[in-house]
């Protein structure tokens, strides 16, 4: 086979959404697909989609050299039994995701996280490439983190990067249950809510009380800033353990900009001694980077398999 017109099938699978594509070697997208999950006509309704999802990609004229199939997924993950543990979000509960994608498409599937799938594409493709110790940090409903130590992305059994779940400090309540959470206070969804339980106007999502904040709302600022500063309280202690040479933010919330990465940046600079300093960029590959990491693990699979071989 002639390794230039190789290529792999590639699937994030989102909340609500599916992003996949057939990919080359470079990462470039020879085929896109963009596809609602149906998570809410349950759980075996978002699996049938998933891998209809993948034998479509499959069957693209782009596919025909297709060597390995990357599935990037929420939730808590098992990549090396290939079973898709458990998501809040799309209620599916110990799926052989592996096992099934393979039946479907004939290829060797890798599974991944969405959230360490995104970390590795902007390692080696996006905002952290040539950094072997970086933490990339997607900030949205809730806050997560794949860290890159060594130029690996540490998988910890699948529990790896839970950044949102360090206390730092207060008494909001959580969704995990617990209190003192960062993500309970700065993620996307914790700023929105905070500010609408303290106007008594509930915001259309965080974008919106960006927009009041530049515009000289004081509550805006507050939730704001208190978000910055939990912000900065939980990465310096991620700066502590893991030494990361630069951390990059993404989800929906690093929308926000040189609003979010200057004051954070500071702040984290007040906040560390000795520690190494991070640089604090915004990532660069925006909402396809979930895919392309679910495409590098499929040529990893493949690889393997090769050497292997």
């Amino acid at each position: 086979m002639n390794d230039a017109v190789q290529t792999v099938v590639a699937l994030d699978v989102g909340g609500s959404m599916l992003k996949g594509a057939v990919l080359d070697r470079a990462g470039h997208a020879c085929a896109t697909l963009d596809r609602e999950t149906g998570a809410e006509h349950g759980p075996q309704a978002a699996v049938e989609t998933v891998l209809a999802a993948v034998a479509e990609l499959c069957r693209h004229p782009a596919a025909a050299d297709a060597v390995a199939c990357g599935l990037a997924v929420p939730g808590i993950v098992d990549p090396a039994a290939g079973r898709a543990v458990w998501s809040e979000n799309l209620r599916w509960r110990d799926v052989p995701l592996r096992k099934l994608a393979e039946e479907r498409t004939g290829l060797p599937v890798a599974l991944g996280h969405d959230v360490r799938a995104t970390g590795l594409a902007e390692s080696r493709l996006g905002a952290a490439r040539g950094h072997d110790q970086a933490m990339v940090v997607p900030i949205g409903t809730g806050i997560a983190a794949a860290i890159v130590v060594d130029g690996h992305v540490l998988d910890g059994a699948g529990m790896a990067g839970e950044l949102g779940h360090i206390d730092v400090g207060h008494q909001d309540r959580c969704a995990c249950g617990g209190s003192g959470c960062l993500e309970a206070i700065a993620s996307a969804a914790a700023i929105a809510r905070r500010y609408g339980a303290r106007t008594g106007a509930p915001p259309a999502g965080a974008a919106d009380v960006v927009q009041r904040m530049r515009s000289g709302d004081v509550a805006a600022r507050e939730i704001w800033d208190e978000a910055v500063d939990a912000l900065a309280h939980g990465l310096a202690t991620a700066c502590s353990l893991l030494a990361p040479a630069i951390i990059v933010l993404g989800g929906g919330l690093a929308r926000a900009g040189a609003d979010l990465t200057d004051p954070l940046a500071a702040r984290l600079e007040q906040r560390l001694t000795f520690q190494r300093r991070p640089r604090v960029v915004l990532a660069e590959l925006g909402d396809r980077a979930g895919c392309l990491g679910a495409g590098l693990l499929a040529w990893s699979r493949y690889d393997s398999g090769a050497a292997s071989g």
